[in-house]
């Protein structure tokens, strides 16, 4: 099937991510064996329309929702773009597939009194890892940035004087983010005695910080202030981006800080402002 060539181009040539090359063989481990399975098909060069079809129907009859079955359908498409431009297979069978229709969700935020009530009113641990805990939450919510970036952070990554830091996004593009002096001032105190190429955010150990590690903080320090189910890292960068809209920043200088590469990703905040507006007009005027 071809997919240590198509892992090596995604990864090297696509420049994927390390999670969305696992996320792409993933997919496609699941259509392979749903093809063995149903229809006895190993051989890259039966696969077609029909069959594609087939198993983007058992996935939203299984309950999987449009935008994730969309996902897993960007995965196939790049897949056959990738064996049709090496010669593999003569046919693309994703040509006709037309994505289902995902319901428009709206990022979840927390809004400002709880935001406000986790940094001023929380108590956190004492010590280093109350301060590193503190910190992490601090940067997600002043910065938007994302959890990917925050934990790969290193002190030489760091700019004081120029009140900001330099962060390695999707696709391992750079960008530049500023720092408050507040946020300086914290990130000072757990930073004794490393190295340049030391990451910012570690354990008592000294080891760099792991996914799982981050997503238990937010979950933690989230849920003394909110009842939301999803308390993941991505609320707190949903929640700047929807408070730099609602208190008049301009979306172009937002989509540059969260580092999306084209205006319609961020424009999914907008819908969150205009709710708010709505329901403000409709608590004040007189006549809603």
């Amino acid at each position: 099937m071809f997919i240590d060539n198509f892992q090596e181009y995604i990864s090297v040539e696509k420049r994927f991510s390390k999670n969305t090359v696992i996320s792409y063989l993933q997919d496609l481990n699941q259509f392979f064996k749903f093809l063995s399975s149903e229809f006895n098909i190993s051989n890259i060069t039966e696969i077609n329309f029909h069959l594609v079809r087939h198993w983007i129907t058992s996935l939203l009859e299984n309950g999987l929702e449009a935008s994730s079955v969309n996902r897993k359908i960007s995965t196939l498409k790049t897949y056959f773009r990738f064996l049709e431009r090496e010669g593999y297979v003569k046919e693309n069978p994703m040509f006709k597939i037309i994505s289902p229709k995902a319901k428009k969700r709206l990022p979840i935020f927390l809004e400002e009194e709880k935001i406000n009530n986790l940094l001023d009113d929380i108590k956190f641990e004492s010590g280093f890892k109350g301060q590193r805990d503190k910190l992490i939450i601090e940067l997600f919510y002043l910065t938007g940035m994302r959890l990917s970036e925050l934990i790969n952070i290193k002190i030489k990554d760091l700019n004081f004087n120029n009140f900001e830091v330099k962060v390695i996004g999707k696709r391992k593009k750079e960008r530049i983010i500023p720092l408050s002096d507040k946020i300086i001032k914290s990130i000072k105190m757990i930073i004794d005695n490393k190295n340049q190429e030391d990451y910012l955010f570690t354990n008592t150990k000294g080891d760099k910080l792991y996914n799982k590690m981050v997503y238990r903080v937010v979950t933690k320090y989230v849920g003394k202030v909110s009842s939301i189910k999803k308390k993941s890292p991505h609320i707190l960068r949903h929640t700047f981006a929807t408070h730099m809209l609602n208190n008049g920043a301009d979306i172009n200088a937002i989509k540059e800080l969260l580092g999306h590469s084209n205006l319609s990703a961020t424009q999914v905040y907008t819908h969150n402002t205009i709710e708010k507006l709505k329901k403000v007009y409709h608590q004040s005027h007189p006549r809603a």
